[in-house]
């Protein structure tokens, strides 16, 4: 049970990353905006959600 669920953790925190990061470049074209969302991943994106 512990192996399957920290299967599901890396890849959530893989999947906010790149959502993050593909958001975040969209709107400012940035490599830096871009690295330092990956960086918040999930926070962003809900950061993304709640103000959009």
């Amino acid at each position: 049970m512990s192996s399957k669920s920290t299967s599901v953790v890396k890849t959530g925190v893989g999947f906010g990353t790149v959502l993050a990061v593909t958001i975040s470049w969209s709107l400012h074209q940035s490599i830096l905006w871009a690295i330092i969302h990956g960086i918040f991943s999930w926070f962003y994106v809900i950061y993304y959600i709640i103000v959009r």
